[in-house]
């Protein structure tokens, strides 16, 4: 593997040198240059924060899957590392698939799913996935331990391993499409992380469309367990499920040596157009933390042009609410990027528009709009919007749909199509947004809903004006902030 990985990081070094800064993220994890999917081995191991992702150092679209491997003192400032795994064995030669990492006594062990295509055909899409382990003793170079799990006889699609210890044993959830083409997680447990033992089909969705149930994540939150996974094949359903896949969870209650009994159905888990493949892990405090690919498959990811493309989103809280809803709020962390302070008061528009002369190419916001008080039409905010207007990102209130909607009409090169939510009850539309170079991430009244988005404007100037259609729009508070750049391309 060590040749591989020389090959792979001298390649992402040169193609770095043709990144161009126009929407690469200034906050965000990402690739020096190269395609990035799923987020993988999310944990906290001798005093830093290890992120790893899905990786083709070879091109900016997808192919051989590698580990790149990202590290953190505080979950913002990332520093990157030598690629961790490469496609090098039998057993991965096509692909070192999305996993998880634990701390094994000191040890950081790497889970993931070795992928061979069968035949060398991937046309015909026949495949070999097995769950495999590599080890490191600095965190940062690994050896393969090889395969640890393979599959029963008849099944093919058997991949994204989680891995957990609780009490004396550790524990496994892993996707699997069954035999009659449905989706499911299955459960293995096992003494020493080397040899498993099946427990239990944990869960599957009750939709004859779905038939894969990808990246899989299972964890205690509040008195319950909340089963996390990105279901392929649903289909959509009015608002709901309007994306190439979806990204969700089921709450239960579970115990070892017992089934998962559901007592909150699948709930998406982001409204927006850009959100797959979630991850959590525990902070050193123990907070409960999801990171998730900002992107979708199938997508226009105008930034390939510049040589690279995905992005991680935001580290995210969860907390379970008393209705068994999961309550999603940036971290705190956050803050530390913050710089150039804006606060104002007492915002009106009445049948027009107002620029509120601020940069929006990165940067932050918290805006309280009078629900009572706004009755126009349409009303909300444009993003990124150009100096003729011909350029925007509208997130606005429908007052006669009663939604929240986000909308790319305008956006920029590639990127279509709006995604929305029910207006929140209350007095007061609280909305916490993070604006990144060629994204959007939006937390809804502290979190009781988020909508992700990537878009990719023409235009050099990039401000955020204000408006009200047919009535008037009323902003109680608006707080913003230009955020700092944790990278080395600007």
């Amino acid at each position: 593997m060590k040749d591989q990985i020389i090959n792979a990081n001298q390649s992402v070094e040169q193609r770095a040198k043709q990144v161009k800064s126009r929407y690469y993220p200034a906050y965000h994890i990402a690739a020096k240059s190269g395609w990035i999917n799923d987020p993988n081995g999310l944990i906290y191991f001798n005093g830093q924060y290890h992120a790893f992702f899905q990786h083709h150092p070879f091109s900016e679209r997808w192919g051989e899957m590698y580990w790149g491997h990202v590290v953190s003192d505080d979950l913002v400032h990332w520093r990157y590392l030598p690629i961790a795994l490469a496609p090098s064995e039998p057993y991965d030669k096509d692909g070192c698939f999305s996993g998880s990492a634990v701390d094994d006594n000191g040890v950081l062990t790497l889970f993931y799913t070795g992928h061979v295509l069968l035949n060398n055909n991937e046309i015909q899409g026949l495949i070999h996935q097995v769950q495999c382990i590599a080890t490191s003793q600095d965190g940062i170079h690994f050896i393969k331990q090889g395969i640890v799990l393979a599959p029963p006889e008849g099944i093919m699609h058997f991949r994204d391993p989680k891995v957990w210890r609780q009490g004396d044993c550790w524990y496994m959830v892993l996707g699997v499409c069954d035999s009659e083409n449905i989706g499911q997680v299955w459960l293995y447990h096992s003494k020493d992380l080397y040899h498993w033992q099946f427990d239990q089909i944990l869960a599957k969705v009750d939709d004859p469309d779905v038939y894969m149930m990808e990246c899989p994540d299972f964890f205690p939150l509040g008195d319950k367990y909340i089963l996390m996974f990105s279901p392929q094949g649903m289909q959509a359903k009015g608002y709901q499920y309007r994306n190439r896949f979806q990204s969700g969870y089921i709450v239960g209650e579970w115990q070892p040596g017992e089934t998962f009994k559901i007592c909150q159905p699948f709930t998406e888990l982001d409204f927006g157009h850009d959100y797959y493949a979630p991850q959590s892990f525990l902070t050193a405090d123990k907070r409960r933390i999801v990171i998730a690919w900002m992107d979708m498959w199938d997508s226009v990811m105008p930034s390939q042009a510049d040589k690279w493309a995905g992005a991680l989103s935001l580290p995210r809280e969860l907390h379970l609410s008393s209705d068994n809803k999961l309550i999603i709020s940036p971290i705190t962390e956050l803050q530390l990027l913050r710089s150039k302070a804006v606060l104002s008061h007492d915002i009106e528009v009445i049948n027009g528009k107002q620029d509120l002369l601020l940069d929006s190419w990165q940067c932050e916001l918290v805006i309280k709009i009078d629900l009572n008080k706004t009755d126009a039409e349409r009303a909300g905010i444009a993003f990124t919007a150009s100096n003729d207007d011909n350029q925007f990102t509208l997130l606005y209130i429908d007052n006669q749909a009663q939604r929240l909607i986000l909308d790319r009409a305008f956006s920029g090169s590639g990127v279509m199509g709006y995604r929305s939510i029910a207006i929140p009850e209350g007095q007061i539309l609280e909305l916490h947004i993070f604006i990144d170079h060629s994204s959007i991430e939006v937390f809804v009244n502290h979190g009781m809903a988020t909508l992700t988005s990537r878009f990719y404007p023409t235009y050099e100037q990039r401000t955020i004006k204000v408006f009200a259609e047919n009535g008037k729009l009323v902003i109680d508070q608006l707080e913003y902030w230009y955020l700092k750049n944790i990278h080395d391309i600007v």
